[in-house]
């Protein structure tokens, strides 16, 4: 028999205030999140997160609708229930709530000590280790008016944790927390939930750290909505970005028209907001992104081609054991064409992960002839370099045939490939991963 999840919200609304003055913040909140899970709410500020928050930590009274916690139902609870719950949870607050006449150590002390989880004699040891593990070892004896703010967080931060309690609500942790101390503390979370079941529920405004979530869901106007809502709402201005040019141009034009630092420029835009998509989270297949990505890879590819003075680029997927011709100029004639790894120039690079050059490729026992055949095209020279993924995997297979002047390629040429072929092989990635709707 399956347990039940530690945090299941059903039909949740919620309001402040009484008669004309009344207002409703939350409406119709659904969610269930598992043990070990980490979920994060994204949303603007006033949408409901922290009242969200509240309400499921036991915090305050739910009002309209169910809202159980590990087992416990908390609309119309009576007190000692809320208490017993509220000491299954580690809270960190926006505003540390640290007690000013007690120093860092004491401060997590009491936190280890309200868990009533463990003997007293363990209490002092969990709360150095912890405070250690946030990089706090020096400040123990500090009371909070002695710390800098980003240090009362971390000192909240290790009393919500060092009890290793059940269930952590986190309002914006890493908010007045630096990019490395913001990554040793949602680490330490993750290692939390993934090594004692820990379930965890954050709301956050901070995109890099997106990335420890087992899911995203987005909460704007007391609703709660899936992540692709989520996607959509985090990334309008990135799939509306190319569209809304001012010539309105469609985008290969417009790819057409920029010099080489101007086009560098636009890829690297898209490759980053392509980045937060990979590292943050798994990829919501939503229509509109996935077809200005297609559209973009292949204008890409082109214009590389032509910045590189190459008569032809084209871009492999590996799947599985083969290499599929996917981005070519005229390749809705060519059909398929699908070739094994391993075979062939493109093939070679697959497999050793290392970039090939030649000056002539009919005189190189690797070439595949077949492909020419097949594409009536003949090659003289080419260009061909692996594409990684963010794993460092071989994923796919850039080439460029045949220098427009006659020359073969040089190694300067191989440079300025390799400098724009991995932002293109984030968009790709993305694309693909859209594809499948991982």
């Amino acid at each position: 028999m399956t347990a039940a999840p530690p945090i299941r919200v059903h039909g949740l609304n919620h309001s402040y205030g009484k008669g004309e003055l009344k207002k409703q913040i939350l409406f119709d909140v659904e969610v269930e999140i598992q043990a070990g899970e980490i979920v994060i709410v994204t949303g603007p500020s006033g949408s409901g997160k922290t009242t969200l928050l509240t309400l499921v930590g036991a915090l305050r009274s739910a009002q309209d609708g169910s809202v159980t916690i590990m087992g416990e139902e908390l609309r119309r609870a009576r007190p000692a229930t809320l208490e017993q719950v509220r000491r299954q949870i580690g809270f960190i607050f926006q505003q540390h709530n640290l007690l000013a006449a007690l120093t860092s150590l004491q401060n997590v002390e009491l936190g280890v000590r309200a868990s009533a989880k463990f003997p007293r004699a363990e209490h002092r040891r969990r709360a150095r280790e912890m405070l250690e593990a946030v990089g706090l070892g020096d400040r123990m004896q500090h009371r909070p008016e002695q710390l800098s703010g980003g240090q009362r967080q971390r000192v909240a931060i290790a009393r919500a944790l060092a009890s290793e309690p059940a269930i952590v609500m986190a309002d914006e942790p890493t908010a007045s927390l630096d990019k490395q101390s913001g990554r040793e503390v949602v680490d330490r979370m993750r290692t939390l939930a993934k090594d004692h079941g820990t379930t965890i529920l954050l709301v956050t405004h901070d995109n890099r750290i997106l990335d420890i979530a087992d899911r995203i869901v987005h909460l704007e106007d007391g609703r709660l909505s899936t992540f692709t809502d989520a996607v959509i709402a985090n990334n309008r201005q990135m799939m509306m970005m190319l569209a809304a040019n001012r010539q309105k141009q469609p985008l290969g034009e417009m790819i057409d028209t920029l010099d080489e630092h101007g086009f560098r420029e636009l890829l690297e835009e898209i490759t980053a907001e392509s980045q937060r998509f990979l590292e943050a989270t798994s990829l919501a297949s939503n229509v509109a992104f996935r077809s200005m990505l297609e559209q973009g890879l292949f204008a890409f590819t082109r214009k590389l081609g032509q910045l590189l003075n190459a008569e032809r680029s084209s871009l492999f997927q590996v799947e599985g054991d083969f290499l599929v011709l996917k981005v070519a100029e005229n390749l809705q004639e060519l059909g398929e064409i699908r070739f094994p790894v391993g075979s062939g120039i493109a093939g070679a690079v697959a497999e050793t992960g290392e970039s090939i050059r030649i000056d002539d490729a009919y005189s190189d026992p690797r070439f595949n002839q077949e492909i020419d055949r097949q594409t009536g095209f003949r090659t003289r020279s080419l260009l061909t370099l692996p594409v990684k993924n963010l794993k460092g995997k071989v994923f796919a297979v850039a080439q460029l045939l045949n220098r427009l002047d006659g020359e073969p390629f040089t190694l300067e040429d191989e440079q300025r490939f390799a400098s724009f072929i991995q932002s293109i092989g984030v968009i790709f990635e993305t694309q693909l991963g859209l594809a499948r709707g991982d």
